[in-house]
């Protein structure tokens, strides 16, 4: 996984402005006690991350695979909404 489609996953499964506050702001135990944003920062692997920000706030399985990838006939650039 990218980073631009760890946004995108981020972007699609909690909505832009909540996105950005489970990314800012929620302590991930599985990251050393870190955020999103600082294990990102810290070098962990988006994917990693993801998954992570998805045990704690309990997203289904269904839906952490394949995250942020392109859906068809959505372009790359912007956000295909």
């Amino acid at each position: 996984m990218k980073l631009s489609e760890f946004q995108i996953a981020v972007d699609r499964e909690f909505g832009s402005g909540y996105g950005g506050v489970v990314v800012n702001d929620l302590v991930l135990a599985s990251l050393g006690g870190r955020t999103a944003r600082e294990a990102l920062a810290a070098g962990v692997r988006p994917r990693e991350v993801w998954f992570a920000l998805c045990e704690a706030t309990d997203v289904p399985e269904g839906r952490r695979h394949g995250a942020g990838r392109p859906m068809p006939g959505e372009s790359r650039g912007g956000s295909g909404r």
